[in-house]
């Protein structure tokens, strides 16, 4: 999301009180997202983690180190002017969620692939009445369509915050899938990402750790779980 090119004025940031719930303000002045909309946040709590993000600001503002306050701009603006279309990415990765493409060796790859991904395809179909095909290798598999319907079904019935954490939970893991069992309670953010890792995780197993890789997986992974504990703020 893009920063504020600006550089530290104030003195003091503080959580107040507005029509939506609650804002942050600086030297008495309210914060806006990119787009100028008024920020502000449904619970005092996550105000809270963003007027500690702005009081820690030394010289430059910059927004990709204040995750809470970027979680907002985002679910403040592009969750609501291009909601349909946010909506629409979201839903076709049920067409090819990670859970779904599977190895055809070795052996071991497989019955981890099966033992951490079986069950959440199953609550899948329970749950939310969408049954997926797997298949091996990287050909795309047709999804029935009923499926992919409910799937669809599902992600429009999030808005602003909660549409937003999903967003990030489906993009950086892959799957629509364990996406959305984490938006319902099914899974905690950490187990989701680990399910989401275990290609990664064996190839760490048996070549070991590229550091490149691994800071990037790192940043992800925090992302990841910030988004859960913005929403349990909220």
């Amino acid at each position: 999301m893009a920063g504020f090119e600006m550089k530290r004025f104030w003195k003091k940031a503080e959580v107040t009180s507005c029509a939506q719930g609650y804002s942050v303000e600086l030297d008495g002045r309210p914060l806006k997202t990119p787009l100028k909309r008024p920020l502000y946040v449904p619970s005092h709590a996550l105000a809270t983690e963003i007027a500690a993000e702005w009081r820690n600001v030394e010289g430059k503002v910059d927004v990709k180190t204040m995750p809470y306050t970027q979680f907002c701009h985002a679910a403040l603006d592009q969750a609501i002017d291009e909601r349909i279309e946010i909506i629409a990415k979201i839903a076709s990765y049920g067409e090819t969620d990670l859970l779904c493409y599977r190895a055809e060796s070795p052996q071991e790859l497989v019955a981890r692939q099966q033992q951490a991904w079986d069950p959440v395809l199953h609550w899948s179909d329970e749950a939310l009445g969408a049954p997926l095909r797997t298949t091996t290798g990287i050909i795309h598999i047709e999804q029935p369509a009923d499926s992919l319907a409910s799937l669809g079904a599902a992600v429009s019935g999030f808005d602003g915050f909660a549409l937003k954490a999903l967003y990030d939970w489906v993009t950086l893991s892959g799957s629509l899938v364990l996406g959305l069992a984490v938006a319902r309670g099914q899974l905690g953010a950490a187990e989701a990402w680990a399910l989401s890792r275990v290609d990664e995780q064996w190839q760490e197993d048996q070549w070991g750790v590229d550091d490149e890789a691994l800071q990037l997986a790192e940043s992800r992974r925090a992302t990841f779980l910030v988004v859960e504990r913005a929403l349990a703020l909220i």
